[in-house]
């Protein structure tokens, strides 16, 4: 199309989300569309996304862990510069420290967004010992399963109605990311259970291993 001078018709003007900065050098792609995970706190990946509201648009950012699907860490608001995921980073590893869960080692994957290689980010990620993990730029295969969760959000909530105010939304994306994902849908790759059930599991098993080891 671009080749015979074409462009495809639009209704609206959509945000570009992600915009690479080519004067910053990219860490270097440790995932390779490999998404598998042995325990919590190995990989999380990240990303963000806007929905339209008649009162504006809000822009969500989140942290999700690759061994359980939890939504670790998550933000709203209504413009999207580096406070945003940074945010929504500073959630999940306050989630993690609840739960005494270190991460020094975990695989931090992300777009090439500004957002996630601007300075105040690379220096946190470096602060808690994260390795920084970037894939190709406009490849949505290369951050698979947060993709694969934004399609969901979008069947399972988003699609649903015609949001009216920002306060409307953020509150429904809560309810939906802590009490539906994470506590109430079960998922297939999981065996059909929630994220915290599949974490508590995890953390059981390796409970009982370590008082087998000590005893």
């Amino acid at each position: 199309m671009r080749a015979n001078g074409l462009r495809g018709a639009r209704r609206d003007k959509r945000f570009v989300t992600t915009r690479p900065d080519s004067g910053t050098v990219r860490p270097p792609d440790r995932v390779n569309r490999d998404f598998t995970a042995s325990k919590p706190n190995e990989l999380w990946v990240v990303d963000f996304t806007y929905v339209p509201t008649w009162s504006g648009t809000v822009f969500t950012a989140l942290v999700s862990d690759v061994y359980s699907r939890r939504i670790v860490g998550w933000r709203t608001k209504a413009t999207m510069p580096t406070e945003l995921p940074l945010d929504a980073l500073e959630m999940a590893l306050w989630t993690r420290e609840q739960a005494n869960q270190l991460i020094d080692g975990l695989i931090h994957h992300s777009d090439a967004g500004t957002q996630y290689t601007a300075i105040a980010y690379s220096i946190r990620l470096a602060e808690v010992g994260a390795l920084a993990s970037i894939g190709t730029v406009g490849d949505c295969f290369d951050n698979a399963v947060i993709e694969a969760f934004w399609g969901r959000m979008q069947v399972e909530l988003l699609n649903r109605q015609r949001w009216r105010t920002r306060i409307e939304l953020a509150n429904a994306i809560f309810e939906y990311l802590e009490v539906f994902h994470n506590r109430q849908r079960r998922h297939t790759a999981l065996g059909m259970r929630t994220p915290i059930e599949y974490e508590r599991i995890h953390h059981d098993n390796l409970t009982v291993a370590q008082t087998s080891q000590a005893s």
